[in-house]
């Protein structure tokens, strides 16, 4: 009998991620994690967006810059990294069928990077994977662990991009995630900081 797969329901928070097929690189320069970040940010709306060209286009026509949106997100960050070869998300899904309507979009950038590097084929393992958070005490793991796997996997280039800065951050930074959920249960920034730092021995 076919293994039944858990279904991703609205309101949960999920761990997503997946990696390069046969653990090859999926970001060769910050050009390339710039137009993922990018597909992270326009194609998180219940509104169907098919090019981020166009939707930047019509976006700029509207007078609203391409990030401004008025329409109701498909999933919330809450943490994120991308590394050489493999990326986190830690997402709420925020409609039915968000985080994979999402990820089906974000299937664009393999277009995008086989186009740049003159490749063909898959670029990625197969569909993302996903692990549901089913208590704060894993919410509180997976976000750390989000937020510092280039540390987790000794990256030591600066090829990678995560949402750790929207945590330390000493002043109002404006990013991708909605980290309240985290930091609302510690007193400050310093707090969480030192607490990730003990928890990875960095």
């Amino acid at each position: 009998m076919p293994r039944v797969k858990d279904p991703l329901v609205t309101g949960e928070y999920y761990h997503v991620y997946n990696r390069g097929t046969d653990k090859r690189a999926v970001f060769m320069d910050h050009l390339d994690i710039r137009r993922f970040l990018k597909g992270m940010e326009m194609f998180n709306t219940q509104e169907p967006i098919y090019s981020i060209f166009r939707a930047s286009r019509d976006e700029k026509s509207r007078g609203r810059t391409p990030t401004e949106s008025s329409e109701e997100p498909l999933v919330e960050f809450v943490a994120y990294c991308l590394n050489p070869n493999h990326f986190h998300f830690l997402l709420k899904q925020e409609t039915d069928g968000g985080i994979s309507e999402f990820m089906k979009r974000m299937g664009g950038y393999t277009s995008y990077f086989n186009n740049r590097h003159k490749r063909t084929g898959s670029l990625f393992q197969g569909k993302f994977k996903h692990k549901l958070i089913d208590s704060n005490e894993y919410l509180l793991h997976v976000s750390a662990y989000v937020n510092l796997n280039y540390k987790v996997h000794n990256v030591e280039s600066d090829l990678h991009a995560s949402s750790w800065n929207e945590y330390v951050a000493d002043r109002q930074y404006s990013g991708l995630c909605n980290n309240a959920i985290i930091l609302e249960q510690f007193q400050s920034s310093k707090n969480i900081k030192c607490l990730l730092r003990v928890a990875y021995k960095i």
